[in-house]
C-alpha cells in the first residue's frame, strides 16, 4: 500500500535496513528470555507498545509513513514473540499455531492481491467482522478454561467484567460489520431500515444485556455463566444488526470508523481479561483513534457521535424537495473548450473515479494543464468514496502532487473565484440539496459548493442518484454541463483532445 505514495523522482529507499534493529531486538529478547532475566516479557511488551504508538505517529503523514509502517511491523512482531515466549507452549502446539498462522497469511496475501482498491471499504468491514468474532470466541474460551478457579482470583471482578464486555462489544462488531459489508457490496439495500419502535428495541436489548452482565458477575456456576455469555452474544449480535441497518448508505464511511473503534475496545477488554498489557495498549490505540476519526467524520457530515452509535441517521424528516428542470449536455470537444479557456480549475473526484480507475488520465491531464500555466487543484470531501482517505490514496497512486490536493474546508471558499469545476464521479458530496432542502436526508451535511463556480462540468454515467439516493439539483443549474459516460473513457477522450488542442498551438 505504501508503494502507492512513491514518486518517480523520489530517491532510492533501503527499507530492508529497518529489519536490522528489529532482528537485533528479537535476538536480544530471545537471549534474555533464555537466561531467565526478570520481567523480560513485560519489557518486550513495553517496547512493542511504544513501537505501535510510534507507528501511528509515523503513519499520520506521507514523509514518515514508511518509518511508521516499519515501526508497526517491529512492534507487532515483537509482541507476538513476547507472547509466545511467555506462554512456554509445547512444540506440538507451536506446530499447530504455526500452521494456522501460515494458512491465514496465505489467505491474507491472496485477498490482498485480488481485491481492487475500490473494494477496500467492504474488505475493511469484513476484517472487522473477523475481529468481533475472534473477541467473542476468545472470551468464551477463556471463561471455559479458567472458570473453575476464577472465584479464588482476587481480581475476579475485573476479569469477568472485561470478559463480558469483550463478548458484548465483539458481538456488536461482528454482526454490524457483516451488515456494513452487505450494504457496501450491494448485497443489501443501502437505504436505512427504520424498524417500528427501533429505539425502544435497542434500549430493551441494552437492558437485557445489562441484566445478563449482572447475572454473570453474580454467579460462580459455570453453566449459568455460559448461559449469560451466550445470551449476551445473541443480544449484542442482534443489536449490531438493528444499529447498522438503521444507518443510510451515504453514512457508511462513518460506520467503518465506528466499527473500527468497536473492534479496538473489544481488543482492549481482552487485554484486561488475559492480563496482556500489549493487547490493552494496542486496543486502546485502535479504539481511541477510531473514535477520534468517527468524530471528525461526523463533524464533516453534520452528525453527532451519539447519533451514529444509536443508528438511524440518514433518514428523511419530511417530504423532500422535488428536483425539476432540464439538464444541459456537452460533448468532449465542448468540454475541452471550457477547460482550455479556464485559468482556475478545481477537480472534485468521487467514488465514480475509484470504480472507473480514472485517476491516471486525470493525473496526466492535470500535469499538462499546470505546465500550461493553469492553476489546478483537487478538492476532497472528508467522506468522498466509501472509506476515509480513499480518494487521497488513489490520487497519490497516480502521482498527483500532495500540495494540490486540498480538504473541503481549505478550498470551499474558493469556488466563487473558480472558472471551472470538474466533478468526476461525485454526487452526494457536491449535492446542493444539503443546503437548499431542509427535508433532505443529507440536510445540514457540509458539501463542496461547486455550483458557485462560473462553470461546472459533471462527469457521470447518467443522471442517477448517488449512494444516498438523493436527487442532485446541481445537475439542472444553468452553469452546469453534463458530460455523460464512463469516467475512464471520458477522461481518456478528454486527455487526448487536450493534447491535440495544445499541439496545434
Amino acid at each position: 500500500m505504501l508503494d502507492m505514495f512513491r514518486r518517480p523522482t523520489d530517491p532510492p529507499e533501503y527499507n530492508y535496513l529497518y529489519s536490522i534493529p528489529g532482528i537485533a531486538f528479537l535476538g536480544g529478547y530471545g537471549w534474555a528470555a533464555a537466561n531467565n532475566f526478570p520481567d523480560v516479557h513485560q519489557m518486550a511488551y513495553l517496547a512493542a507498545s511504544l513501537c505501535c504508538v510510534g507507528a501511528l505517529g509515523g503513519l499520520s503523514s506521507q514523509p514518515t509513513a514508511r518509518l511508521g509502517n516499519a515501526l508497526g511491523i517491529i512492534g507487532v512482531t515483537t509482541g507476538l514473540a513476547a507472547t509466545l515466549g511467555q506462554m512456554k507452549i509445547p512444540m506440538e502446539v507451536v506446530a499447530q499455531m504455526g500452521g494456522t498462522m501460515a494458512l491465514g497469511g496465505i489467505l491474507g496475501a491472496i485477498i490482498a492481491k485480488r481485491i481492487p482498491i475500490t473494494d477496500l471499504p467492504q474488505l475493511v468491514a469484513a476484517f472487522h467482522s473477523f475481529v468481533g468474532a475472534a473477541a467473542v470466541l476468545t472470551c468464551i474460551a477463556h471463561f471455559l478454561a479458567h472458570a473453575d478457579h476464577l472465584a479464588a482470583d482476587p481480581s475476579v471482578a475485573v476479569i469477568k467484567t472485561s470478559l463480558f464486555l469483550g463478548t458484548w462489544i465483539g458481538g456488536i462488531t461482528w454482526s454490524g460489520s457483516l451488515i456494513a459489508y452487505g450494504k457496501l457490496q450491494g448485497l443489501l439495500k443501502s437505504d436505512p431500515l427504520m424498524l417500528p419502535g427501533r429505539h425502544a428495541l435497542n434500549a430493551g436489548l441494552l437492558g437485557l444485556s445489562a441484566a445478563s452482565m449482572v447475572g454473570f458477575l453474580g454467579t460462580h456456576d459455570i453453566g449459568f455463566g455460559m448461559g449469560m455469555l451466550g445470551a449476551t452474544t445473541g443480544l449484542s449480535a442482534l443489536m449490531g444488526v438493528t444499529l447498522t441497518s438503521a444507518i443510510g448508505g451515504a453514512d457508511m464511511p462513518v460506520v467503518i470508523t465506528v466499527l473500527n473503534s468497536y473492534s479496538g475496545w473489544a481488543l482492549c477488554a481482552e487485554g484486561f481479561m488475559l492480563d496482556n498489557s500489549l493487547m490493552t495498549v494496542v486496543g486502546a490505540l485502535i479504539g481511541s483513534s477510531g473514535a477520534i476519526l468517527s468524530y471528525i467524520m461526523c463533524k464533516a457530515m453534520n452528525r453527532s457521535l451519539p447519533n451514529v452509535i444509536m443508528g438511524g441517521f440518514g433518514a428523511p424528516t419530511g417530504e423532500a424537495m422535488k428536483v425539476t428542470g432540464t439538464h444541459t449536455e456537452v460533448n468532449v470537444e465542448q468540454a475541452v473548450d471550457l477547460v482550455t479557456e479556464a485559468n482556475n480549475i478545481i477537480i472534485t473526484p468521487g467514488y465514480g473515479l475509484c470504480v472507473a480507475k480514472a485517476q491516471y488520465p486525470v493525473a496526466e491531464m492535470v500535469s499538462m494543464l499546470r505546465k500550461k500555466g493553469k492553476n489546478v487543484k483537487f478538492a476532497i470531501h472528508p467522506v468522498a468514496g466509501r472509506m476515509p482517505g480513499q480518494l487521497n490514496v488513489l490520487l497519490a497512486e497516480a502521482g498527483v502532487p500532495y500540495d494540490i490536493v486540498h480538504e473541503m474546508e481549505e478550498v470551499n471558499g474558493e469556488f466563487p473565484e473558480t472558472d471551472l469545476v470538474l466533478v468526476i464521479g461525485a454526487n452526494d458530496t457536491v449535492n446542493s440539496a444539503a443546503e437548499e432542502d431542509p427535508n433532505s436526508i443529507i440536510a445540514g451535511m457540509p458539501v463542496l459548493r461547486v455550483w458557485l463556480a462560473k462553470n461546472v462540468i459533471v462527469m457521470k454515467r447518467s443522471l442517477a442518484t448517488g449512494y444516498a439516493a438523493v436527487d442532485n439539483p446541481v445537475f439542472f443549474k444553468q452553469n452546469t454541463s453534463m458530460l455523460l459516460g464512463d469516467a475512464k473513457k471520458t477522461c481518456d477522450a478528454l486527455l487526448d483532445k487536450i493534447k491535440h488542442r495544445y499541439s496545434e498551438l
